[in-house]
């Protein structure tokens, strides 16, 4: 049983059913981002299905979940009040909007849709950053995870802006006339990506939950491996996406060397918690366990084909075919791990939390079903590895199909058991969680339950 943290603000976190909708739509897009990418695989999504599966994926799954996580628990950690509540909607809103119409666009290789559809994710993503950068605002200080945070925002902007532009050049000529190239602004986009905004994330996050959920601090070499982390990955994100702007080897070469010096310390950070870890194993350290391995072997295979060139186009994400050893193996081990405390949390503490003395509750663990947790685990793990290794010894086509269709199946299984959670236990249902305010009324199963309206 994980330890029920004592040290956070649930008074000042927004209504349930805002960081709930993203997480249960983002659930939506990673089971049509493997999908889709099944379907690049055996040549069946026509148009830019590559370019389709990718935004699902990272704009789509993963990124909406960021949206929802930094909406639930910047108040909660930071004892903030959520700026609007209303903005929180409306992000999720435009994204979705968004993204649908600009994977459809991409599909249907109907590229003079991609203008306006990017321009609506643009406005949604920027309305996130407007909604957090305002209830960071009041803070007198930051800490080590709220200035990750704020980071990302920053990234967020730059990423959007870049992508805008190059949706716009697939119909316009953008970049005709200007000193850069679409493949130069391509891959700086793809940098303040993945190292920016999500990488960011990911690493703010876990300085707060690999010590909340181990119950350990940082202490002894934790705090010469911190300052690592936290001045050399911005930095180095910042004069790897320069130097691939510019096409300048050299401060790419800069820029990508902090960025694994970085990485590798913070994985040294996290198998430390991990190690010293004073609470019984969870689904989500077990997931965490994956990603120690994950980012280290992805560091030490990106160090040479990155000293050699950061900036070619084979190198855009480390060494060739390191991708999902990067996005599947490592960050998209922290959301699932991390969604495995976040959905029964939020659940939990509006639901049960009140009666915890008085009655007979289950905890946040109980929640969830042990055996669906253990089947995605091996089916999530197996099928990286399957993509992984075909990636990297250029394996049958065959053997990276097999590989997308067990991650799909485990990525079914663990969207199973995170919606049976809200099912069983969640004090809305589905219809309110999805649609608000503007879902019928029905008599909720906590009588103290009251958040369905959400305007500010």
């Amino acid at each position: 049983m994980a330890a029920i943290p004592g040290n956070i603000e649930t008074d000042q976190q927004p209504p349930m059913t805002l960081p709930l909708r993203h997480f249960v739509v983002g659930l939506g897009f990673l089971l049509g981002g493997t999908l889709v990418g099944i379907g690049v695989v055996v040549d069946t999504i026509p148009g830019f299905g590559t370019l389709a599966h990718v935004h699902l994926l990272l704009a789509g799954w993963i990124c909406i979940t960021i949206m929802g996580a930094m909406t639930q628990f910047i108040p909660v950690w930071s004892g903030a009040t959520l700026y609007s509540r209303r903005l929180a909607s409306v992000q999720l809103t435009l994204v979705v909007v968004g993204l649908s119409g600009f994977v459809a666009g991409l599909v249907l290789n109907s590229l003079v849709w991609l203008i306006p559809f990017g321009g609506l994710m643009l406005a949604g993503f920027w309305t996130f950053v407007y909604n957090i950068a305002r209830t960071l605002a009041p803070l007198e200080s930051y800490d080590v995870t709220e200035r990750h945070f704020i980071l990302s925002l920053g990234f967020f902007i730059l990423l959007t802006v870049l992508g805008f532009l190059l949706a716009i050049s697939l119909t316009r000529p953008v970049f005709a006339n200007l000193p850069v190239t679409r493949t130069d602004v391509v891959a700086t986009h793809a940098t303040l990506a993945i190292f920016g905004a999500v990488l960011t994330t990911v690493y703010g996050a876990l300085y707060q939950l690999g010590t909340m959920f181990t119950q350990t601090e940082l202490h002894g070499i934790d705090e010469y491996l911190r300052p690592i982390e936290e001045i050399g990955h911005p930095v180095g994100v910042g004069l790897l996406a320069l130097g691939r702007f510019a096409d300048t080897a050299v401060v790419a070469r800069i820029g990508a060397v902090l960025v694994l010096g970085a990485a590798l310390a913070f994985s040294t950070i996290l198998a430390r918690k991990l190690y010293e870890m004073q609470v019984n194993w969870t689904p989500m350290h077990t997931r965490y366990a994956v990603v120690v391995p994950g980012l280290a072997t992805w560091t030490l295979a990106a160090l040479p084909a990155w000293l050699r060139d950061p900036t070619a186009p084979a190198s855009l994400f480390g060494a060739p075919g390191a991708v999902h050893l990067l996005v599947l193996g490592t960050v998209g081990f922290v959301v699932v791990g991390t969604l495995y405390h976040i959905i029964p949390f939020i659940i939990w503490v509006h639901r049960y939390s009140d009666r915890l003395g008085f009655e007979d509750v289950p905890m946040i663990d109980d929640l969830y079903d042990d055996r669906l947790a253990a089947a995605d685990a091996i089916l999530l793990v197996g099928g990286t590895l399957l993509i992984v290794l075909s990636d990297w010894f250029q394996l049958s086509s065959i053997i990276l199909g097999i590989g997308g269709g067990v991650v799909t199946l485990g990525s079914v299984v663990f969207t199973a058991n995170m919606l049976q959670v809200i099912r069983k236990h969640s004090p809305h249902s589905m219809g309110q969680i999805l649609l608000g305010s503007i879902a019928p009324r029905q008599n909720p199963r906590s009588a103290d339950e009251s958040d369905v309206s959400e305007q500010r």
